[in-house]
């Protein structure tokens, strides 16, 4: 565990149960596809004849005048007509996700980060709001790209010093999942938010 300098502290015990859980990448990428598919709003959005305004009369009588017979101006197939099988916006895109099945994924990703060096355990965010101090950790730590620090609640001091540092994203541990983790290549831990996120995975 690291202090807030990003200096090596002291050592700290991480439960196995998240912390050293053998990689399934198809479940992973099952709960990533599902979080991210609950994520879709259906905006897009076509009229079909009916919902198209005007075209109550019928454009000409249906015999003798030598053009084809047409019941609407509205048709799909007259220009400023109706969309034929458009996008519509009833469509539903949620994907159920298990919630030990969510755990389990994200206990993967949490386990993963840590075999490969990429996950960081600190005392506490002491930043004071500032950017500066935020920049300190991040070279001490030789973090070099996307990062998430995860507080154990809100930290506004936390959020402020990380706003303007590009790539450096901030969440609650009750809020962390599959896909803050597959965005982010390094994960920083507050000691407190390591005792929410097993308390939250070993329900």
């Amino acid at each position: 565990m690291y202090n807030p300098k990003g200096d090596a502290a002291e050592t700290i015990e991480l439960n196995d149960a998240v912390f050293a859980v053998a990689l399934n990448g198809g479940l992973v990428h099952q709960v990533y596809t599902a979080q991210r598919a609950n994520a879709r709003e259906p905006w897009a959005h076509s009229k079909d004849k009916s919902e198209i305004a005007g075209g109550g009369r019928k454009p000409w009588k249906q015999k003798g005048t030598g053009r084809a017979r047409h019941g609407s101006i509205r048709s799909p197939i007259w220009r400023g007509g109706g969309v034929t099988f458009g996008p519509l916006n009833l469509r539903n895109y949620t994907k159920k996700i298990n919630k030990k099945v969510n755990a389990k994924a994200l206990s993967m990703c949490l386990s993963g980060k840590l075999k490969s060096d990429k996950l960081f355990v600190i005392e506490a965010f002491e930043t004071e709001g500032k950017t500066k101090n935020l920049e300190a950790l991040k070279s001490a730590l030789g973090v070099r790209s996307s990062a998430l620090l995860v507080t154990a609640g809100k930290d506004d001091n936390t959020l402020r010093s990380a706003r303007n540092i590009e790539k450096f994203n901030v969440r609650r541990a009750q809020d962390v999942n599959i896909v803050d983790m597959m965005h982010n290549q390094y994960i920083i831990l507050s000691k407190d938010a390591v005792s929410e996120i097993e308390k939250r995975l070993t329900k």
